[in-house]
């Protein structure tokens, strides 16, 4: 059985701060079970059942589309390496919104855009005269950019499992609902928040 690829990191705030730090383990972790799921399905069938018969190769037969998995080996992996991954991306993100809602006192640029205002509080603003005098894009805090990271990326994992949910659900058979209902009853059979 496959296990996932990428372990949660290290949580701090400095870890959210990294945008690409941030962006590489998402993308890996999605890399490894989302963007593969159809080959990490594919290697639960057990075409070979049966045994082999001679006779399936005197005549063209075309494969279904969509072999059905075994449930047991789907809950297992669904268990065992789908939904741990999504806990995991699930956990990094929570955190990382709770660090751009939090206050910021180690902001490297807080004093430099603080600055920035108190120019921009004394400026003469003559439209007449130069009619881009009105112009002012103050800088960003570190914690604002952060949350708009992390809502993109969010939205990003909606639909990454939105995604990976109806490939599941159409080759597994059993998996009704939605990735939130089934996700959720994981994390309570394992007693997770």
């Amino acid at each position: 059985m496959t296990q996932p690829l990428s372990p949660s990191p290290t949580l701090t705030p400095q870890f959210c701060f990294s945008p690409g730090a941030l962006r590489d383990f998402l993308r890996t972790s999605r890399s490894a079970v989302d963007d593969t799921i159809t080959q990490h399905l594919n290697a639960l069938v057990t075409p070979a059942k049966d045994g082999f018969d001679p006779s399936s190769t005197s005549r063209p037969v075309p494969r279904p589309l969509s072999h059905q998995i075994d449930a047991g080996s789907c809950k297992t992996f669904k268990d065992g390496v789908l939904f741990p991954a999504w806990h995991g991306r699930s956990q990094v993100l929570s955190y990382c919104a709770l660090v751009a809602t939090s206050p910021d006192p180690d902001d490297p640029e807080a004093a430099l855009r603080e600055a920035e205002n108190e120019r921009n509080r004394d400026r003469v603003v003559n439209e007449r005269l130069d009619p881009y005098s009105g112009r002012y894009f103050p800088r960003e805090a570190r914690t604002e950019q952060l949350a708009s990271l992390i809502r993109t990326e969010q939205s990003v994992e909606n639909i990454v499992r939105s995604r990976t949910w109806d490939v599941v659900s159409r080759r597994c058979g059993g998996s009704s609902g939605t990735w939130e209902e089934a996700l959720a009853a994981w994390r309570k059979t394992n007693s997770l928040p």
